[in-house]
């Protein structure tokens, strides 16, 4: 379990990181008057929450990720669900950049 977490933790890293980034180039666009939208991913998607940044999806899969670590036992689906928002994040940073 601990090296399921270790990665996990290892992409939210990274994740981070990148989207810190994209947050500065969606604050400059948006200063363009560019950039008008009301959130990053669709309400069908696996995220619960709604935002204009990348910070927040990624502290959303941080907080999933921190649930899973104090679980007794290792949760296959909480597992894919983390992974599917991860896939989704690296998707939208890559397309984004």
């Amino acid at each position: 379990m601990d090296a399921v977490i270790t990665q996990l933790n290892n992409n939210l890293k990274e994740l981070y990181r990148r989207a810190i980034d994209a947050d500065a180039k969606l604050d400059a666009l948006q200063q363009q008057g560019k950039g008008k939208f009301t959130a990053l991913f669709h309400e069908t998607n696996a995220f619960t929450i709604s935002a204009k940044r990348f910070k927040p999806y990624v502290l959303e899969v941080a907080s999933d990720v921190e649930a899973l670590t104090h679980a007794s036992e290792l949760d296959q689906t909480a597992i894919l669900a983390i992974v599917k928002k991860i896939e989704e994040l690296h998707k939208l940073l890559a397309s984004f950049k």
